[in-house]
Parts: C-alpha cells; sequence; structure tokens
C-alpha cells in the first residue's frame, strides 16, 4: 500500500527544469534585443548629429519667403485701380495748381490796371476841375467885359450869340447892364433870351 501512494505516473512527473530554461533563453532573447535597439538608436542619433553639423545654415525668412500677398493676382485689378486714381488725383491737384497761380497773377494784372485807371481817373479830374476853374475865369471876364461896354455895342454882340449863351452871360449881370444890353436886342431875340433867363431863374434852388 505504501508504494501505490509514493510511485506516480511519468506523465504527472514535475516540469520546473524546462520551463525555468525557456525563461532564462527568453531573457536572453529580450536582453539581446534591446541592446540592439539601444545601440542602433545611438547610431542614428549620431548620424542625424553628423547631418546638421554638415548641412548649411538656413537662410534667413526674408530671403526664403515668397513676399506677402496673393499668389493668384486676383486683388492685382484693384491695386492697378488705386494706382491709376493716385495718379489722375495727382494730374487734377497740379492742374488744379496751375489755374490758381493764373488766376492770382490775373488778379494782379487786373488790380494793377485799376489802379492805373483810378490814376488816370485822378489825373482826369484834376484837369477838369483846372479847366472848370479857368473856364470860369474866363467867362467872369468875359462878363465884366460885356457889362463894362457900351449897351449899343454889347447888343450887337449879343444878338449874334446863341439864345443860351447869350443868357449865360446876362444871368452873371447885375441886373441894370443886363437890362440895357437886352433892351438893344431885336424883340424876337430879346424874347428868346427872357424865356432862357425865366427857365434858368425857375430851375434854380430857391433856399
Amino acid at each position: 500500500m505504501t508504494s501505490r501512494l509514493t510511485t506516480r505516473p511519468p506523465s504527472q512527473r514535475p516540469r520546473r527544469p524546462r520551463q525555468m530554461i525557456l525563461l532564462v533563453l527568453m531573457a536572453l532573447f529580450l536582453s539581446s534585443g534591446g541592446l540592439r535597439l539601444i545601440l542602433g538608436l545611438n547610431e542614428a542619433w549620431a548620424v542625424v548629429q553628423s547631418d546638421a553639423a554638415n548641412s548649411p545654415a538656413p537662410k534667413p525668412a526674408a530671403e526664403t519667403c515668397p513676399p506677402a500677398g496673393p499668389a493668384d493676382g486676383k486683388f492685382l485689378p484693384l491695386v492697378e485701380a488705386l494706382k491709376a486714381r493716385e495718379a489722375r488725383v495727382a494730374e487734377q491737384e497740379t492742374a488744379l495748381s496751375d489755374r490758381s497761380k493764373v488766376l492770382s497773377r490775373a488778379k494782379q494784372d487786373v488790380e494793377a490796371k485799376l489802379a492805373e485807371l483810378k490814376a488816370a481817373d485822378d489825373r482826369l479830374s484834376e484837369r477838369l476841375t483846372l479847366a472848370r476853374g479857368a473856364a470860369e475865369g474866363d467867362v467872369a471876364k468875359l462878363t465884366a467885359m460885356y457889362a463894362e461896354m457900351k449897351p449899343k455895342m454889347a447888343s450887337a454882340i449879343f444878338e449874334k450869340m446863341a439864345p443860351d449863351f447869350a443868357a449865360g452871360f446876362l444871368a452873371r449881370m447885375q441886373p441894370q447892364a443886363a437890362a440895357l444890353i437886352l433892351a438893344g436886342l431885336t424883340p424876337e431875340k430879346a424874347y428868346t433870351v427872357s424865356v432862357m433867363l425865366a427857365g434858368r431863374n425857375a430851375a434854380a434852388p430857391k433856399n
């Protein structure tokens, strides 16, 4: 009975030595693979560093990058339109500046002409004043001379004068001298001169 308890069939013997060998082999394979992986990574890193050291330095962004802007040129018509508008505005400003200069010169010319006309008008007024003064003096002298003449001789001269001219002289004389000259005129002439003298007196201011 004891021998039956201690004896086991061959299929039920323990397998620990075989499992241990398998574990050891697997550990060796894993360690070998990990070592190769580490060596491969080190070699790759060395190659990367070598390539980075031998490669040329990158160019600045200003040289490598293309200028900013749409590549398809869809905004090009708008840019051209803006340039054309700026050119038209510049031409208009130039034209306005030239026109302003022309107007300024024309204004200066007109002002100079007006100054010349004013000066000429002043000179003409002075001459007219002098002429009127001279004429007034001459008329006063003639009036005094006719008043000093004999009435008969003065009447002969007044007979040949135009009625308005004769009335002007008689209006300046003293009433007695004018009446003597008027009495020596023909009735027709005396009547015409008298009417003109009355008209002069009627047109004269009352006060």
